[in-house]
């Protein structure tokens, strides 16, 4: 068995906080997002492109169940990827690179969602940067799935995504996060910045309150408020 075995249904983590560099590089090749991301901090725009087209639309399905709004979440997907590019002279592997990514994003929703209720009428695009060699030209001219990519449970999965955005929203970041498959407990705890077994709780108890909310409509087609 392994030391670091993540529990329950996400995979083990595969990175240890470095401390030391040899530590450092060692996680980078158990984590290969990682290597590429120290590639970046070296000025590979290659290993940008890279990571920019494996995570852009993981990051614009968590940024679209947060915020609800398909063109939001893309502005919000570049900004995160334009936050990357800035940061990646500061990058240190201390944690898989996805975790690091995902906690980016987890703050930018947050924060968007706290100037949407100061400043209703303000859009996302007014704070997005327009210099910084303008990296999220690596991206595909593409919108965010509506929700998601393929409908292929058309108005059942329509009323899970009705149901999930009445979530409060630490709830809903949990159980959002745990929908990526890569990430393990123990990551989600950290890109929440709680611990794991308040992590568990949370999706215990938002998955608990999907349940409530779709079992009316599941018994009869019908949609409700009861739960």
């Amino acid at each position: 068995m392994e030391a670091n075995g993540a529990q329950g249904k996400c995979r083990r983590n595969l990175v240890a906080p470095g401390v030391f560099v040899r530590v450092a590089n060692m996680s980078a090749v158990a984590d290969p997002d990682a290597a590429l991301m120290l590639r970046v901090r070296q000025g590979d725009r290659g290993a940008f492109a890279a990571l920019v087209e494996k995570y852009q639309q993981p990051v614009m399905n968590v940024a679209y169940r947060m915020l609800r709004d398909a063109t939001e979440a893309e502005d919000l997907a570049q900004v995160v990827f334009v936050q990357v590019f800035k940061s990646a002279h500061r990058y240190k592997v201390s944690s898989k690179f996805s975790t690091w990514l995902f906690t980016i994003a987890r703050n930018l929703c947050l924060n968007e969602i706290r100037r949407r209720s100061r400043h209703p009428t303000d859009s996302l695009e007014a704070g997005r940067p327009e210099q910084e060699d303008q990296p999220w030209q690596q991206f595909e001219d593409k919108k965010t799935a509506s929700p998601p990519e393929r409908l292929l449970h058309g108005e059942l999965e329509a009323k899970i995504e009705e149901a999930l955005a009445g979530l409060p929203e630490n709830q809903r970041l949990a159980i959002v996060l745990c929908r990526q498959e890569d990430l393990s407990y123990e990551d989600i705890a950290r890109v929440l910045g709680c611990s794991v077994s308040a992590t568990k709780s949370l999706i215990h108890r938002g998955r608990e309150r999907l349940k409530q909310r779709l079992k009316p409509y599941l018994r009869s087609g019908v949609w409700g408020e009861s739960g």
